[in-house]
């Protein structure tokens, strides 16, 4: 068995049933994604919408394709036809044109509201208090080509795992407060997306169903990408 089927067999052992492994795959090559490919797997993460154009077409259509880095709104139609989860959608505007390239592209995204989190100003994301005036408006109802299932966030790059913790607990508390306040009668709002390949393991007991790993599943090696 090679390394990249090792580790993901090793990592899915671990998690419990309800939590779904997303392979981040971005610096990766099509090797790469296809040694995780034949070893079963089929959802994946891209953080550029460029990088994930130049895979797509390359690799089985039956791979579930997660956005998870930051997405501007002109890149939007480029994935519409094909993306599985956008995870890291951060604003209304973000949501509006998401929306509108689903219905030109007849379909219903499912997407995750990205909360900021982390202490780094670099980090995007909604606060609970914008998340909560969007909703309030009324956009989850009127947006009818969008899916909100969940939230997402990106905990400090840090090696203080008490300051992650406490950052995935308000990510738990954010998603509980929504769920209560928003979506009660949605059995499909129920992702917190939370943890990486350095905190994961922190990410699972706070109650994370989705995990992004990407070094350790395909280690440190990458790719050139062409900007």
């Amino acid at each position: 068995m090679n390394e990249i089927a090792e580790n993901i067999r090793l990592l899915k052992k671990e998690l419990p049933d309800n939590v779904k492994l997303v392979a981040v795959s971005k610096t990766k090559t099509i090797e790469d994604i296809m040694e995780a490919y034949e070893a079963g797997h089929r959802i994946f993460g891209e953080n550029r919408v460029q990088e994930l154009l130049g895979k797509y077409e390359h690799v089985p259509g039956d791979i579930q394709w997660h956005m998870i880095g930051h997405l501007q709104r002109n890149k939007v139609k480029y994935i519409a036809g094909f993306i599985h989860l956008i995870e890291s959608v951060d604003s209304e505007k973000l949501l509006r044109e998401i929306n509108k390239e689903g219905a030109r592209a007849g379909r219903t995204i499912d997407c995750l509201l990205q909360f900021h989190i982390a202490r780094e100003e670099t980090k995007f994301g909604f606060s609970v208090e914008e998340a909560r005036q969007m909703i309030e408006s009324g956009v989850s109802e009127e947006l009818r080509n969008v899916n909100i299932r969940g939230v997402m966030g990106m905990a400090t790059f840090t090696e203080d795992m008490d300051r992650v913790r406490s950052e995935f607990v308000y990510l738990r508390s954010v998603f509980e407060e929504l769920k209560e306040g928003f979506f009660q009668k949605k059995d499909d709002f129920c992702e917190i997306s939370m943890g990486m390949s350095g905190d994961y393991k922190v990410a699972l007991e706070e109650g994370s169903t989705m995990v992004r790993i990407g070094t350790a599943i395909f280690g440190a090696r990458y790719c050139k990408i062409d900007n």
